[in-house]
């Protein structure tokens, strides 16, 4: 089982005319139209061609946390790559984009002591690794795949908000991918060394 700890979709629209409303709730968007939320609701919908997308906050924080704990449960991040700037820097994504494993290095480790750090690492390497059987990956050892993360846990702290979520976290020094630098003392290095991984799984396992 793998959670990521935040609400289920992401704000976003196609209608570059309604840009000025993602951020905002509907509560907030309807006092500024001066109208009902409901009718507000349909309205959007009408002018964005039943596009739009929204952060809807239906999990509930001490489930999350409950489950956060459980030895056999593993953390994801399920939004597209993004990036502050350029073209993907116009999208407005959900802050999990951006500070997924870093909110739970700070929340979860750092100020609420829920779960020791070795835990959270594992439960971000060796445990989603070994669940979709990927056997090079996942441990620091010799022989398997160089992917080095190299942080500070007591600066690690997610900055993506709701409202601005297009914000890279900060304590993040050095990132290694398969061996070659991404991120080198804090800054990206442009080199793309990343591949496409598939677990070694039967097909008869995938289709159970």
């Amino acid at each position: 089982m793998a959670i990521d700890p935040g609400p289920r979709s992401h704000p976003h629209l196609t209608n570059p005319k309604l840009s000025g409303i993602q951020g905002h709730t509907l509560s907030d968007i309807a006092k500024s139209r001066g109208a009902d939320p409901m009718d507000t609701l349909f309205d959007i919908l009408i002018e964005d061609d039943a596009q739009t997308e929204v952060a809807v906050f239906a999990m509930s924080e001490p489930d999350i946390a409950l489950a956060a704990v459980q030895p056999w449960v593993s953390f994801c991040n399920d939004s597209a790559g993004t990036s502050p700037e350029g073209l993907l820097g116009k999208q407005f994504p959900h802050p999990r984009a951006y500070g997924t494993f870093p909110r739970v290095l700070r929340k979860y480790v750092r100020e609420e002591r829920r779960m020791r750090l070795e835990e959270a690492i594992r439960k971000f390497t060796s445990l989603p690794a070994s669940r979709l059987r990927l056997n090079d990956r996942g441990v620091l050892k010799a022989g398997m795949w160089a992917d080095i993360v190299v942080f500070d846990p007591e600066t690690i702290t997610d900055r993506a908000t709701f409202s601005a979520p297009n914000q890279l976290s900060v304590g993040m020094e050095w990132v290694l991918v398969n061996g070659a630098p991404v991120v080198a003392a804090g800054k990206l290095t442009q080199s793309l060394p990343g591949q496409v991984l598939r677990g070694n799984r039967r097909t008869s396992d995938v289709s159970r």
